[in-house]
């Protein structure tokens, strides 16, 4: 058993979508987040930039003492994750791609036609492709970047006809075009829209990984012993920015969950 933290972070606000998943199935696993919200959105950044942001992140959770991070994050999760595993030899670090492609293969067959959306950068890097071709080569997956999700999200334009004028903007075409029925959320902040994806678009079988990353994380807990066996009463979170707008996210986001979120601004 281990009562350290569990540390989680994501360019912005987007793993936020992860955690009342987590605490649902863990409500004893104490939380520390870091969002980097002065610096989001990351999806459209050079590489280089991505992976030394995530380095200067990691080493601030490293420094709480968190017993495991997780990767809320596609874009750094494409490509950051083994950068970071060969620097934190000593700290199970979980991306939250590979378990989400794990289970598009298995819910899928050669004759659905899974979506990938996310970032610039999650999509050329074509690495849910490459995931998901592994355990299926035959696998029909088609791609979208869809970069104006993220800042729009973040400032909270959610509910209106600007995000679903952006929705239908980068997916009418690519749906209909690839007669896609399952849709992959290749960002956390996604989930967010879930709502107006399966509004518009009715007949999608939606796959979120903020979700599906959870029994991952349960798992290599358990095969670390590192399970928590105190009730946890003060959950971290941290941003580079906290702005009016983020702070209006994060009821948003736990309005349903039960969890007091406190955030404290923090500049690395």
């Amino acid at each position: 058993m281990n009562n350290r933290p569990i540390g989680f972070f994501d360019s912005g606000l987007g793993g936020l979508t992860c955690i009342p998943h987590l605490m649902k199935a863990l409500p004893e696993e104490k939380i520390i987040y870091f969002g980097d919200t002065a610096r989001t959105p990351y999806g459209s950044k050079a590489v280089s930039t991505i992976k030394s942001f995530s380095i200067e992140i990691a080493d601030f959770l490293v420094k709480q003492d968190v017993k495991m991070i997780v990767i809320a994050c596609n874009t750094v999760s494409a490509t950051s994750l083994e950068d970071l595993r060969h620097r934190f030899p000593q700290i199970p670090i979980i991306g939250i791609i590979e378990p989400a492609a794990v289970k598009t293969a298995a819910v899928s067959d050669n004759y659905n036609k899974i979506g990938i959306i996310g970032t610039k950068v999650t999509i050329k890097s074509e690495i849910y492709e490459k995931q998901i071709k592994k355990l299926n080569p035959e696998q029909k997956i088609f791609s979208a970047a869809c970069p104006a999700f993220v800042p729009l999200i973040e400032e909270g334009i959610i509910d209106n006809d600007i995000m679903n004028m952006t929705i239908k903007y980068y997916l009418d075409d690519f749906i209909n075009n690839n007669t896609i029925d399952t849709l992959v959320l290749g960002c956390t902040h996604y989930p967010l829209i879930r709502k107006n994806i399966e509004k518009i678009y009715p007949d999608l079988k939606i796959i979120d990984p903020s979700e599906i990353v959870i029994p991952t994380i349960v798992e290599q807990l358990e095969l670390n012993n590192l399970i928590a066996d105190v009730p946890n009463y003060e959950n971290m979170f941290y941003a580079s920015d906290l702005s009016e707008n983020f702070m209006n996210m994060i009821d948003r986001i736990f309005e349903n969950s039960g969890l007091k979120v406190k955030f404290k601004s923090f500049d690395l």
